[in-house]
């Protein structure tokens, strides 16, 4: 078997968890492939230093035939791993050491038997939607792709306006501070902080969610993920900001954005212990009002 590491900073508390983690893959023989700078910090950081079978920096180099990656870290760096996998379709699983994790959602303490299942394949596969940006004007040339969402914001304190279509159809301009369109991944992520619906990953949607919009009757729309949307934006500055996921850029308002469905999905590991509903419960600390 052939496994892929990626991880970033954690806390002191999570590094024998570590240890073992890569202590019992190591004993199990499985071939280990970890990326190089998350190496460099475990050795001379965490004092972690084992032989490992190679390493990889980039796309080009991830070996092809994984059989899944395990990341380390919180959900910033599960979104940051998948920018190594593209269209690799390369199985990822995540190991929370940071906060919330609902991308990274294998606990510190449920290390131990999640691997067990992974070791012998006891899981099941769950291809997420991923979108895709295209622009007049090249914005994220490398990887257009995002599996939370794609948001579109002002730059300063004042508004701007988004023109947004359908299909070619006008919905709205939105008079906001910007506008989130999520995936249902994304749906508990930045979309659901300002508002946005909660949404199961298999709902084949996209949600728009206007962030701090200045018309109080705009609400949050979920449109099918088989429609094309296109943006246009006006304000009194020269530029807006455009983020996919936790990456950004500047673009000038001549710029023309569209939104659809990528052609390929992320294949997150599904193990049988975890699953969306109960991760969503404890996430959001449902039940702990006895009311409840």
């Amino acid at each position: 078997m052939k496994i892929a590491i990626f991880g970033k900073q954690y806390n002191d508390n999570f590094n024998e968890i570590v240890r073992s983690l890569i202590s019992k893959l190591i004993e199990k023989g499985v071939e280990l492939y970890v990326h190089r700078s998350f190496f460099e910090y475990l050795v001379n950081q965490k004092n972690i230093n084992y032989q490992f079978q190679g390493f990889y920096d980039s796309y080009e180099n991830i070996p092809a035939n994984i059989d899944f990656l395990i990341c380390i870290g919180g959900d910033g760096t599960f979104l940051e791993a998948i920018t190594y996998i593209r269209d690799a379709e390369i199985p990822i699983v995540g190991i929370n050491s940071g906060r919330l994790g609902f991308l990274a959602n294998i606990a510190g303490s449920e290390v131990d038997k999640s691997l067990d299942e992974l070791l012998t394949k006891n899981y099941t596969l769950d291809n997420r939607c991923i979108l895709k940006l295209t622009s007049t004007e090249p914005l994220f040339p490398d990887f257009p792709y995002a599996l939370n969402e794609c948001t579109i914001q002002k730059i300063g304190s004042s508004l701007i306006t988004i023109k947004v279509f359908i299909d070619g159809v006008f919905l709205n301009s939105y008079w906001t501070d910007g506008l989130i369109i999520s995936t249902p991944t994304g749906s508990t992520a930045y979309s659901l902080s300002v508002g946005g619906p909660i949404v199961t990953p298999q709902s084949h949607t996209f949600i728009i969610t206007p962030i701090a919009p200045h018309n109080l009757n705009v609400r949050p729309l979920i449109i099918p993920d088989s429609s094309r949307l296109t943006f246009e934006v006006e304000g009194r500055s020269n530029s807006f900001l455009v983020t996919l996921d936790s990456r950004s850029v500047i673009s000038d308002l001549n710029t023309q954005i569209t939104i659809s469905r990528s052609s390929f999905p992320v294949r997150m590991i599904k193990l049988p212990q975890i699953d969306f509903y109960t991760t969503l419960r404890n996430k959001l600390m449902w039940g702990v009002d006895k009311r409840n």
